[in-house]
């Protein structure tokens, strides 16, 4: 579970209208919209046993009103413990619903009880994907708490370049037999720029390694039903649940999580008055992670968000477009 604060920037466009942007209808419909989402209004807190527990006390959220000279026009944070990105998006979802008169299309599910762990807890097998990173054999006795500048970019790839991309990629795992999605594609030529970037000389890549990467990757959903029956179990039976926080060192060289927010209804936010122009991340927190966006105008380009090291994304703007 991560443990952070996600900010989330919404960019609109004034479109002439009198009531554009009117904060007292967003407050009205927020005051609103916190009732049936009540935990998002809570605060973080431990309980007697120093577990984390989201403290319903109808204190309520802040709403902060600000003038500035830049092109900022809205921004949203979200507690990534409280929930995930669908979870956000379903938040926004219902506070536009409210601000247009309307009901929210889905109420939200609170009740935890059946996510909760048996009693007495029974783990089905041991979760390695809560174990910590191996040390690499290559990595310097100080890599563990060396924290070099990293830099966050943005990148843009256009229809035509992801079909340039997709069209080599099956070209040349003819011979594996299989024909990979555009999603896996670009995955596996983003992990192969950062691999390059980060190691120095470069990592030679057998031209199948892809194969191992999507039949990973099909093994774990295999398995999902499972693994949900048995994390709470697993979590319930820890004694120290910090272990199972991940933080920077989950994040950072020589890892590389990438997540998709393709398939988010990022641009819905119409507060009556405009599409939102653009929606992303306000800010990408741990070096080492990247965020795949969808394009506001539907012209089927992607944007990739990024934190790495310095050195390393220099060399990654490089190679991302050598293909």
């Amino acid at each position: 579970m991560a443990r952070y604060h996600l900010p989330t920037i919404y960019y609109y466009k004034p479109n002439g209208s009198s009531d554009f942007f009117d904060t007292g209808r967003l407050k009205e419909a927020l005051s609103k919209i916190l009732v049936p989402f009540y935990p998002i209004a809570g605060r973080l807190g431990y309980d007697e046993n120093g577990r984390l527990e989201i403290i319903c006390n109808a204190e309520g959220v802040l709403f902060v009103e600000a003038e500035t000279t830049s092109v900022m026009e809205h921004l949203i944070g979200f507690q990534h413990t409280l929930g995930d990105g669908t979870a956000a998006l379903h938040f926004i979802s219902s506070w536009v619903n409210t601000s247009r008169g309307l009901s929210p299309t889905i109420a939200p599910f609170i009740d935890r009880t059946p996510i909760r762990a048996r009693d007495p807890p029974a783990p089905k097998f041991h979760h390695v994907e809560n174990d910590p990173s191996p040390v690499l054999k290559f990595a310097s006795k100080s890599q563990s708490n060396d924290h070099k500048p990293s830099i966050v970019s943005t990148f843009k790839l256009t229809a035509d370049q992801l079909n340039t991309l997709k069209a080599k990629a099956n070209v040349a795992n003819a011979n594996c037999g299989i024909k990979y999605i555009s999603f896996n594609i670009l995955v596996a030529h983003i992990w192969r720029c950062v691999s390059k970037a980060r190691v120095s000389p470069p990592i030679k890549i057998p031209s199948c390694v892809f194969q191992l990467m999507v039949d990973i990757n099909w093994i774990l959903l295999s398995h999902k039903a499972t693994s949900a029956i048995s994390a709470p179990d697993y979590s319930e039976k820890m004694s120290d649940l910090n272990t199972l926080v991940t933080g920077p060192r989950t994040f950072r060289c020589p890892n590389l999580p990438v997540v998709s927010w393709i398939w988010l209804p990022k641009y819905e936010a119409d507060f009556r008055w405009v599409r939102s122009i653009y929606m992303g991340p306000g800010n990408v927190v741990h070096e080492g992670k990247i965020y795949i966006l969808p394009s506001p105008v539907n012209d089927e380009s992607l944007s990739l968000v990024t934190r790495l090291e310095i050195p390393h994304m220099k060399a990654f703007e490089k190679l991302l477009y050598e293909f």
